[in-house]
């Protein structure tokens, strides 16, 4: 839903379409993935973080949260992805190591293709009592590629 932001001047401003969201953490890179019989899957953690992702997607749906026009607004716009990791201790973690999953996770649940994903913003706090990953996924309305790279189609 779009908010209103009064400036001073008489502008307004809207806030572009946005969903925040409080996840567990991803499982870290070497938690993600594992060789059998020659071939790279899934570990178990990993599908489990993604089920848990879609989970979440879903009670939001029906809760009325996460409305369709806000997927459709998604789905046709340029991306950022913001997140913020609150880890249990400062060095135990690479911070980029829970970025593909969780791209991949949100996208997925919301039907998205990640390509849509232009800007990322990664951020590495401690919170030993209560880790976790917060994370927002807002539309950037008015994104443009270089010009002189024009692509053909």
């Amino acid at each position: 839903m779009d908010e209103q932001i009064h400036e001073p001047e008489g502008k307004v401003y809207l806030s572009p379409p946005r969903l925040c969201l409080t996840l567990p953490l991803p499982p870290g890179i070497n938690q993600q993935y594992a060789t059998v019989n020659g071939h790279r899957v899934s570990t178990q953690v990993a599908r489990r973080f993604k089920r848990d992702v879609h989970s979440l997607l879903r009670r939001l749906e029906q809760q009325g949260k996460l409305s369709e026009t806000l997927r459709f607004q998604f789905q046709q716009g340029h991306l950022a992805l913001l997140l913020d990791f609150y880890f249990a201790t400062p060095l135990r973690r690479d911070l980029d190591g829970g970025l593909k999953i969780t791209q991949d996770a949100i996208c997925e649940g919301l039907g998205l293709n990640d390509n849509r994903v232009v800007d990322i913003h990664l951020m590495k706090h401690i919170d030993p009592l209560h880790p976790h990953l917060y994370v927002e996924l807002e539309t950037i309305p008015d994104w443009q590629f270089d010009k002189e790279y024009v692509l053909l189609t």
